[in-house]
This record gives structure tokens, sequence and C-alpha cells, in this order.
């Protein structure tokens, strides 16, 4: 049975990740890894975990097959390293790292050693954006994150609340980039107001909007084809407009969450490509692309 470690055990593991993959216990072994003892007991507690540690040092003595990185961003790039130099696949939440360089040198250590280097964008596995991404004779494409109210700085809010829509959005694209632009405001205290990304193909347009103090949590992607209008909302909701008729279909009620949202999709894909040596389920070209969008609308 493989050997899977789990390195911070934070909010964004527990609610994500911790549930998916204490259901799938039969299939790896998994090996959670906090300095925090006493998160250390009760998370091993909650889901039945077999196998803790308290370093990442501890862990790789263990030589785990793939290892899933939930610590603070800061820490990614020092993390990522190790674990690839010792010949470990990754799976990092988004970002990767903040600085393009960093991130570019990452992939290119993977790639170099065979591994793989899979970035958390979720979005992509939703299955209601999957079917977004099925429609054929896409045109216009907006995609919009709001939020009731930010307060981050214009870096982290872009890198942790913008990136997931920038992805959604070139994930969205079926032709090559042509040109971007964009802008952010912030702000009297220097917090990110809104950033707004746009974003040209030969035959599509892509508008990525994020709205830090919209008065509501809205999560809503909007695609235009010859012929219908296609609206997801918080990636449970798919409304279909045409000349005629308007329909609006739901997930079933006992559709878990993490089904919708795209991290269970995501988190066994990972572990399948891990399993069978298959590709990366989220293409690196594609991932670092996203990155680079990022940094370039807060250095223009």
């Amino acid at each position: 049975m493989l050997k899977i470690g789990v390195i911070g055990l934070g909010n964004i593991s527990q609610k994500a990740y911790l549930p998916v993959m204490a259901a799938m216990q039969d299939q790896y072994e998994f090996h959670l890894t906090t300095r925090n003892p006493e998160k250390r007991a009760q998370l091993a507690t909650m889901y039945g975990f077999q196998h803790t540690h308290a370093t990442l040092a501890e862990l790789m003595a263990v030589k785990p097959a793939a290892v899933f990185v939930h610590t603070p961003t800061s820490t990614h790039a020092a993390i990522i390293k190790q674990l690839l130099l010792a010949g470990i696949h990754v799976y990092v939440d988004k970002p990767v790292a903040t600085d393009l360089q960093v991130v570019q040198n990452l992939y290119d250590l993977a790639a170099s050693r065979h591994l793989l280097l899979t970035c958390g964008f979720n979005r992509r596995f939703a299955p209601l954006n999957q079917q977004l991404k099925a429609l054929p004779d896409k045109r216009m494409l907006v995609a919009e994150k709001v939020r009731e109210a930010g307060g981050q700085d214009p870096e982290t809010a872009v890198f942790d609340l913008m990136i997931h829509m920038v992805d959604t959005g070139l994930f969205l694209l079926d032709e090559p980039l042509e040109q971007t632009g964009g802008r952010i405001t912030t702000t009297a205290t220097g917090a990110l107001a809104q950033g707004y990304l746009t974003v040209q193909t030969a035959h599509q347009q892509l508008q990525v909007v994020t709205n830090m103090y919209g008065g509501v949590n809205l999560e809503q992607v909007t695609v235009q084809t010859t012929d219908q209008r296609v609206v997801v909302t918080d990636l449970s909701a798919k409304t279909v407009l045409t000349t005629a008729t308007t329909t609006t279909t739901n997930f079933p009620d006992w559709t878990p969450t993490l089904e919708k949202r795209g991290f269970a999709p995501l988190i066994r894909a990972f572990l399948t490509a891990v399993a069978t040596h298959g590709p990366n389920p989220i293409d690196p070209t594609s991932a670092i692309t996203s990155h680079a969008v990022c940094r370039h609308l807060l250095s223009d």
C-alpha cells in the first residue's frame, strides 16, 4: 500500500482534504504531520488515521510516495524542493509560490526528476466547470469572485483568492492566449479593492473580476457560446439561457460539497497518477501560466 504524507493540518487541510483521505484508507496509508501534538492526536482519532509525525524529517524517513503540502505559502518552496530532491511526488495548495522564477524552477526540478508537482487548482475538477469546459464555440467568458468585505493586501488577495478565478478562466479557454491586460485598485489603507484581468484569444474574450468589497460572497462563471449562455453559480447551480428557455439545475441534495467543489476528484486524480505513473492532473505549463498572469497583474 502506497504511503502518502500530509504536512500542515490547518483549516484547508481539515475541511477539504482529510475527509476525502479518511474514506480512502483502504487504498493508501496516510501519514499526518504537524508539530502540534494535540492536533495530531485529535485528527488521528477523529478520522481513524494510524500514522502521525511531528516533523518533515520524520515523515520523509518513512519514504512516502507523495506528500500533500498544506503549510503557509512562504514555506512552500523549501518544502517542495526538499521533497522533490528526495524523489517524492508533491501536491501543494495554490500558489506554489509568489515568485514566478521560484515557481518555474520548482517545476523544472520536478520535470528533471520525473516527478509530479501538482498545484491544487480544484475548480478545474468541479463537475459544473467541467461541463462549461466541454461547451463548443465559446466566445465570451466572465469569471467573477465577490467578497462581502476584504482587507487583504494586493499580493495576498491576488495569490490567495483571485488566482482561483484566473486559473478557472484560463482553463475554460480553448485557444492560445494572444493578449492580456488588467489592473488592480486599492483602498485608502492599501488593501485590494478590485482586480480586473482581460484575456483575448483568436475568437474568445475572457474577463476575470475580483471585487473584495461587494457586499456579498459570490462566485460566478458565465460562458456565452454562439447559441446559448451558461452560468455556474458557487460551483453548485447551472443556469442555461436561450431565446426561448431558462433552465436551472442543481446537484442532488446528497452530493458532498467536496465533490461539487472539485477537491475530491482532484485528490483522486493525483493519487491515481502517483500510483500508475500517469500524467499530471494539473498540466504544469498551464499552472505556471496562471501564476505568471497573477504576477504580471501585480507588476503592471
